[in-house]
């Protein structure tokens, strides 16, 4: 029979002291929310992303410069029936070189498609394992989960800044279920390179709080959006500078939440004076573009300006 454990490779131009050096600095590619010793045999270590997922590793076999093993102690999901999948399953990197290069096998033991997160779990080991430690591999710098500002966690998006605006002025509203993790999610809407991939091809934009953000939409038309908020993996907010009168100073959000098939994108645009034209204009591109930013996400390809109603 076939091993279904979850398996992914990496071939890279480094020693296997430094794949091995990089593996053990689990901060530096996974995660900054780590407690606890990560490089050295017998250590134990916790790992946490908000309220959504905990995990306790410990480290059952540690081979210099060829194979780390951490053995899942505990762990629990809020978003799987079976709040403890993973546990008892082990994590394996395996070192060794190929044709001049040095090859890490990442294998997930017990990481099986009856998995009610294997889904998601897949695609979240993806991106830490084939982009975040292969960053730091091969350039010294990872793109780990950024340590968690302690803000709450358990506030349901729709409750969230709504009411306050809905008395004076009026609102859009869309929600959506993206099958990719929330890093990819999160990625597409803060770096140039994803907001070009779903929204428009001009963009110029940088992932700070402050920041100023163009999207020009042909020769004759652009807008410009302040970064007002950015909480990796769960909440970005812009406020409209400049755009069609009826968008300047509306505000977006956009808020993640993680699920077993990927991530709810639950969008509003606040600040509208009334139900116009432009607002039910607004409404459908919007709902357009999302289209394209799922499409992006799930496949790699998404349908921005000019092909969004394709």
């Amino acid at each position: 029979m076939e091993n279904q454990d979850f398996k992914t490779t990496v071939l890279v131009n480094a020693t296997p002291q430094q794949v091995f050096g990089a593996i053990n600095n689990v901060r530096g590619w996974w995660s900054e929310n780590i407690e606890g010793d990560t490089d050295r045999p017998g250590a134990e270590f916790s790992y946490h992303y908000q309220d959504v997922h905990r995990s306790t590793m410990k480290i059952t076999e540690w081979i210099p410069d060829k194979k780390v093993v951490w053995h899942v102690l505990d762990n629990y999901f809020k978003f799987t029936t079976d709040k403890q999948e993973w546990t008892g399953t082990d994590v394996i990197f395996e070192i060794s070189e190929r044709d001049g290069q040095t090859q890490l096998t990442f294998i997930h033991r017990g990481l099986v498609p009856d998995y009610e997160c294997f889904q998601i779990c897949r695609d979240a080991w993806t991106h830490y394992i084939q982009g975040s430690l292969k960053e730091l591999i091969v350039t010294g710098k990872g793109n780990p989960t950024p340590a968690d500002t302690g803000e709450r966690t358990d506030v349901q998006p729709a409750q969230e800044e709504i009411p306050a605006a809905s008395s004076t002025s009026k609102s859009i509203h869309h929600r959506l279920l993206i099958e990719t993790p929330v890093e990819t999610v999160y990625g597409a809407l803060t770096t140039q390179k994803g907001l070009a991939g779903w929204w428009t091809p001009e963009t110029i934009a940088q992932p700070e709080v402050g920041s100023i953000l163009r999207f020009s939409f042909g020769p004759d038309y652009f807008k410009e959006m302040k970064v007002e908020e950015l909480k990796p993996y769960s909440r970005v907010k812009w406020l409209c500078l400049k755009g069609y009168e009826e968008w300047v100073g509306t505000k977006m959000t956009f808020e993640l939440e993680p699920h077993r098939k990927g991530t709810v994108l639950f969008f509003h645009h606040d600040g509208w004076k009334d139900y116009t034209p432009e607002f039910a204009s607004c409404s459908y591109d919007w709902a357009m573009f999302f289209r394209s930013l799922k499409r992006l996400c799930e496949t790699g390809k998404g349908l921005p300006y000019p092909d969004q109603y394709r």
